[in-house]
C-alpha cells in the first residue's frame, strides 16, 4: 500500500528506521543498574542473528565513514552528509553508534580497531558542537531547537556510550566521556523541554531513562513521571492514539519498556502487553502489517512487523509467552533483514537467552476493532480488513497477492468520495454507510443585505460557509450509499447499494499492487494503469497466488470522478454505474 509522501516526511521515517529504532530497541539495555543482568560483549553467548547483525553493521561501516566530513576547515567537521548535503546529528549519532557496536562487538572485523578512533572522536566532537545551549538539536527537515528529536538521538548514543565504557582500549573509554558531556547537557534540556506528538511523552521519558542509567540525576526521574502522570494512551482495543502500526506504536511500546525496566516500573509492561496482542491480529500472511486505520505518515504504506521485534522478544522472555517468541521467529523469517537490535544484544545478556516454545500465532479469526472503526477477518492465507472513518473501505491479501484497496466514489456535488460514519457489525455481517446532501441557497433577505452579508464571498468567488449558513437551503438533493460485506471461508462479498439522487455517476476502484497480472480487464484510454471491469470475473495473480473478483459491469468510463481521490499507485480496475447503484462484488 503505497501512496506518494514529501521528501521531509521520507527523511522522518528514514530517522526512525536507522536511528529511533536502532537506539529505541537497544537502549533498554543499557547498564545493569536497571535489574537485569548484563556483561561484556566479549562474554555473551553468539547466535545467529546475533551473528548477521554483526556482520551487517560491518558492511555499512565504510559507506558511513566516506561520508563524513573530513575537512579541518568545515563549519561542520566530522558530520555526517545526509542525501540532501546538509550534516545531521541525527545521522551522525547512528554512524557513532554503528562504530561503537562494531568496535565492541565480538567477531566484527572492527573490533578494537584503533584507526576508528579519530572519525569517532570527530563524530562526537560535532554533535556536541552541534547541540544548542539549551541541549537541543536541529532536525532540517522540520524541527528547530528540537527536544523530541534530541530524545531519539540520546536513544542512539546511550548505548553507544554504554559501549564505549566497556572498552579495553583508553581512548575509547575516554570518548565516552566526551559522549556524556552531549548526554548530560541533552537530557537536562528535556527536563523542562517540551514536545508535539503523543508519542513524544515516552519517548521523552525512555531517553532520560536511559540517560539517568549512565548519568544517575533525581530531576530526570521526576520530568519522568510528571509524563506519566498523564498516563498511557491506549484504548481498549489495545491501541495507542496515533495508531500508527509501523512507526509510532512500536516506538511507544519500545520506550515503555526501556522505562519499565531501567527505572523498576513492571506495571508499564502492561499497555506494551496488551498492544502486542492487539497487532498479532494485524499481521497479514506474508508478514506485513495493516497500515490502513494509521493517524500518522505510515498509513497506507507497507510495512513489516520488524520495529515490534524487540518489544516482542523482550516481553517474550520477560513473560516465557510463546506465541511473542513465535512472533519473533516470524520477523526472523520475514524481516530479518530489517532488524536493528545489535545494540540490545551486545549490552544485555538475557536477551540472547532462547525464546520460549513457540505458541500457536492467530491464523483464523474475525475481529472488530471498535476504536479504530476497523475489523480484521483472517483465514489461513486470506486476510482482508474492512475499515470506517476511512477511504479505503476494504482490502484483502492472498498470499502474495495484495488488493491494497477498494475504493468508490461519485460525482456528487465533488463531494461523493466515500467514507463511512461507522462500522456496524450486524449478524456476521459488516454494514458502512454515508449520507450526503447537496443543497441549493436563496436569497439574502433584505434585512440581511441591510447589514452587508451579501458581500461575503470566499476568495475563490463561491458563496463563503458564513453566507451559506444565512441563506435558506432548497432543492435539495440526497445521496445514501449502504455496503454490506460479509465472509465465507476467506471469500468476501461486497453488496453496494448507493440511492436518492438518480443519473449520479458512480466509480468504484479495486487498487492491486504493482507487479501482479491483471486478466479479464480491458484498459481504459489514456490513463496509465487503469483498467474496466466490464463484464465476467477478473483476475490479479502474483506468482502461485490469484485474486479472483467480479462480476464486472462498465456504464461509463468517467472513472476519475469530481470529488474523488487520485488514482491509486498501482494497478486500477474499476466498475462504474449511475445511480441508483446496485451490485454485488466478490473478491475472493
Amino acid at each position: 500500500m503505497s501512496q506518494p509522501t514529501s521528501p521531509e516526511t521520507m527523511h522522518r521515517r528514514d530517522f526512525l528506521k536507522t536511528s529511533g529504532l536502532v537506539a529505541l530497541i537497544s537502549a533498554t539495555q543499557l547498564n545493569s543498574r536497571a535489574s537485569t543482568a548484563t556483561s561484556s560483549p566479549a562474554s555473551l553467548p553468539t547466535n545467529d542473528l546475533l551473528t548477521d547483525l554483526i556482520r551487517a553493521n560491518d558492511v555499512q561501516i565504510p559507506a558511513q565513514l566516506a561520508n563524513q566530513e573530513r575537512s579541518a576547515s568545515h563549519r561542520w567537521h566530522g558530520g555526517i552528509i545526509n542525501e540532501y548535503g546538509l550534516h545531521t546529528v541525527g545521522g551522525t549519532a547512528n554512524f557513532i553508534s554503528t562504530l561503537a557496536c562494531a568496535l565492541c562487538a565480538p567477531g566484527s572485523k572492527y573490533c578494537n580497531a584503533p584507526d576508528l578512533a579519530q572519525p569517532l572522536r570527530l563524530a562526537v566532537a560535532y554533535i556536541i558542537k552541534a547541540q544548542h545551549a539549551d541541549g537541543t538539536v536541529d532536525y532540517y527537515a522540520t524541527n528547530f531547537h528540537s527536544n523530541p528529536d534530541m530524545a531519539f538521538i540520546l536513544e542512539l548514543v546511550c548505548p553507544a556510550c554504554e559501549l564505549l565504557r566497556s572498552s579495553s582500549l583508553p581512548v575509547y573509554r575516554a570518548i565516552a566521556d566526551e559522549l556524556g558531556v552531549f548526554i548530560t547537557r541533552g537530557a537536562n534540556g528535556l527536563v523542562t523541554g517540551g514536545i508535539h506528538t503523543p508519542n513524544h511523552r515516552w519517548v521523552v521519558c525512555s531517553a532520560l531513562a536511559l540517560a539517568n542509567a549512565l548519568y544517575p540525576n533525581p530531576r530526570y526521574v521526576a520530568r519522568i513521571d510528571e509524563w506519566l502522570a498523564e498516563t498511557i494512551d491506549l484504548d481498549p482495543d489495545g491501541q495507542y492514539t496515533e495508531k500508527s502500526t509501523t512507526v509510532y506504536s512500536p516506538t511507544v511500546d519500545n520506550s515503555l519498556v526501556h522505562v519499565a525496566r531501567l527505572l523498576n516500573r513492571p506495571a508499564l509492561y502492561e499497555p506494551v502487553r496488551r498492544n502486542l496482542e492487539m497487532t498479532l491480529f494485524y499481521v497479514h500472511p506474508d508478514g506485513e502489517v495493516v497500515t490502513e486505520a494509521s493517524r500518522r505518515q505510515d498509513r497506507n504504506t507497507r510495512g513489516s512487523m520488524a520495529r515490534y521485534y524487540y518489544s516482542y522478544r523482550a516481553l517474550a522472555l520477560h513473560d516465557g509467552n510463546g506465541r511473542f517468541a513465535a512472533m519473533c521467529r516470524q520477523i526472523e523469517q520475514t524481516a530479518r533483514a530489517q532488524i536493528s537490535i545489535l545494540p540490545a544484544l551486545l549490552t544485555q545478556t538475557d536477551l540472547n537467552q532462547p525464546l520460549p516454545p513457540n505458541a500457536t500465532l492467530p491464523t483464523d479469526y474475525a475481529k472488530v476493532f471498535a476504536y479504530s472503526n476497523l475489523a480484521r477477518i483472517r483465514r489461513g492465507a486470506r486476510s482482508g480488513t474492512i475499515l470506517a472513518s476511512n477511504t479505503t473501505l476494504f482490502s484483502f491479501r492472498k498470499g502474495a497477492a495484495a488488493l491494497e484497496a477498494v475504493r468508490c466514489a461519485t460525482a456528487f456535488f465533488g463531494k461523493g468520495q466515500f467514507i463511512a460514519d461507522a462500522l456496524e457489525p450486524v449478524d456476521g455481517r459488516y454494514v458502512l454507510r454515508q449520507k450526503l446532501d447537496g443543497p441549493y441557497f436563496q436569497p439574502l433577505s433584505a434585512d440581511q443585505i441591510a447589514h452587508g452579508d451579501h458581500a461575503k464571498m470566499a476568495p475563490n468567488g463561491t458563496l463563503s460557509t458564513d453566507s451559506r449558513a444565512l441563506r435558506t437551503r432548497s432543492n435539495i438533493q440526497l445521496l445514501e450509499s449502504v455496503i454490506t460485506i460479509s465472509e465465507s471461508a476467506g471469500k468476501f462479498t461486497l453488496e453496494f447499494s448507493i440511492t436518492g439522487t438518480d443519473e449520479v455517476p458512480v466509480a468504484l476502484e479495486l487498487a492491486f499492487r504493482h507487479g501482479g497480472k491483471l486478466t479479464g480487464v480491458t484498459p481504459v484510454a489514456h490513463v496509465n494503469d487503469a483498467f474496466l471491469l466490464s463484464s465476467g470475473m477478473g483476475r490479479y495473480t502474483v506468482g502461485e497466488d490469484t485474486i479472483e473478483f467480479g462480476p464486472g459491469q462498465a456504464s461509463h468510463t468517467y472513472t476519475q470522478v469530481r470529488g474523488a481521490l487520485p488514482k491509486w499507485d498501482g494497478l486500477s480496475v474499476y466498475l462504474t454505474g449511475l445511480t441508483p447503484f446496485k451490485t454485488t462484488l466478490t473478491i475472493g
